[in-house]
Order: structure tokens, then C-alpha cells, then sequence
């Protein structure tokens, strides 16, 4: 049985077309969830506190539709990242098994790119590296600090062959060099397990790629929206899908 998310329904100019509640409702729950570490029960029954009976199958229908949205839509407004990459994967238990999270963060700690995989072997990282690659707020990277998984080198030397990476950069695998990215893992984890792991792979990278543009611009990585400014980040938001709300 394949399920079919109605974000496939979606349009630019109508977001939430079809919709029973109001945007600004369906935009907070959503946010809510990505950004803090809460269930869906825990959001339905916050909802009802404040005079709204939603049960928490809805609100998870939404995060399945926008949370992706959300991740699409700021792509275009970020920052450039720097050229020294940090990568790592994380364990992410899917329907009682685990799955290989692979991330990327520049030195400074921003974002540049992840990718929920099966697998972890040496065509999963090439596969991460080269979407990362692709990334229009990316730059190739001067170095690449990984931790000492055999994958990593057959990848990189892959990606030089085919003239994806240049032939100067360098691959320092460290395990010491990467302590920023595993701490920056965090902010997926506390989440993941907030919403008792997942059921379906789909619905995993859906939801987790809500989770990776909510610490985006939590970060700081939105062009004039400031890390620290919660206020400016719940307007931009509401700006990408075409609604002024001012806090």
C-alpha cells in the first residue's frame, strides 16, 4: 500500500487549499513539532487547551505535507557555506531497524546537506556527497573531515575521478575533527525520539527534513533572518507560504 501525502496536491499560490483550519493554525502546530521536542498527542492536547479539538492524526497529516514544503521553500534564502565540510552519519531506527542519517556542516556549524539512507557502505556516501555537492548554497570543499568509516575514501575518490570534486582536496579522517557535527546531531535525535521513532521510511525523511530547515534557521542561516530572533523566524515562515503575520 503506497500512501500518497497531499502535499502531491499542493500548489505555490494555494498551500493549504482544501484545508478545514486556518493557516496560522496548521503553520504553528507544524513549526512546533519541528522545532521542539514534542509528540503529536503532546501538540492535540496544547490545542485543545487553548479551545481547538484537533487529535493528533491531523496534525500529523500536516507535518507529512508542509514539513518537506518548508524544507523546499527556504533552500533558496541561504547563506553560503564555507569549504571545510564536516560529515558523519547517525543511527535512525525506521520501523524497528535502523537506517544511516548522513549529515553535512561547514566549520562554522551551518547546514549544508543530509540524506536518509538504508545503507551505509561506500554508494550511500557517494550518493550524500554528491547531493551535498549539488547544493546551490554549497561550495566545493577545500576538506572534507570525516570519522574513519572505510566508505568515505572509495567516495571521495569516486567523486575526484569523476571530476565532482577537485583533485586538491583534502580528506582528514579524525575522529576528534568532527565532535562539532556530532553535537549538531543533537538537535535531530532529541526530536526522534520525542516522536517515538518512525514507522514508515518516507514518512522518516519527511519529517526529518522538516527537523534539518527548522535548525537551519534556528542557526541563523536565512539571509537577514538572524539566529537568536524567534520572532523574525516565525515571520519568515509565515512568509513562505504567503502569510503576514507579524508577532
Amino acid at each position: 500500500m503506497v500512501t500518497v501525502f497531499s502535499s502531491t496536491l499542493m500548489t505555490s499560490k494555494f498551500p493549504f487549499k482544501w484545508r478545514h483550519y486556518l493557516p496560522e493554525i496548521i503553520l504553528i502546530c507544524v513549526r512546533w513539532y519541528l522545532r521542539y521536542p514534542l509528540s503529536y498527542r503532546d501538540l492535540a492536547e496544547m490545542m485543545r487547551e487553548r479551545g481547538l479539538a484537533l487529535v493528533h492524526t491531523t496534525i500529523y497529516r500536516w507535518v507529512m505535507a508542509y514539513a518537506p514544503e518548508i524544507n523546499k521553500r527556504c533552500r533558496k534564502h541561504l547563506k553560503t557555506t564555507n569549504d571545510s565540510w564536516k560529515v558523519d552519519e547517525s543511527y535512525i531506527k525506521v520501523k524497528g531497524k535502523w537506517k544511516y542519517l548522513y549529515r553535512a556542516i561547514d566549520k562554522n556549524g551551518n547546514t549544508i546537506d543530509f540524506l536518509l539512507c538504508a545503507k551505509r557502505n561506500a554508494k550511500a556516501a557517494t550518493r550524500f556527497l554528491k547531493k551535498a555537492l549539488n547544493r546551490w548554497h554549497s561550495v566545493k570543499p577545500r576538506v572534507i573531515n570525516t570519522d574513519k568509516d572505510k566508505a568515505y575514501p572509495k567516495a571521495i575518490e569516486d567523486l575526484i575521478e569523476s571530476g565532482s570534486l577537485p583533485e586538491s582536496v583534502k580528506h582528514r579522517a579524525v575522529k576528534y575533527l568532527n565532535n562539532l557535527i556530532e553535537q549538531d546531531h543533537r538537535y535531530v535525535k532529541r526530536r526522534i525520539v520525542a516522536s517515538q521513532h518512525f514507522r514508515e521510511f518516507w514518512s522518516a525523511y519527511r519529517t526529518i527534513s522538516g527537523y534539518e530547515a527548522m535548525n537551519m534557521i534556528r542557526k541563523g542561516q536565512i539571509k537577514n533572518v538572524e539566529r537568536g530572533d524567534i520572532v523574525e523566524q516565525i515571520n519568515y515562515i509565515n512568509s513562505l507560504f504567503g502569510i503576514a503575520v507579524s508577532i
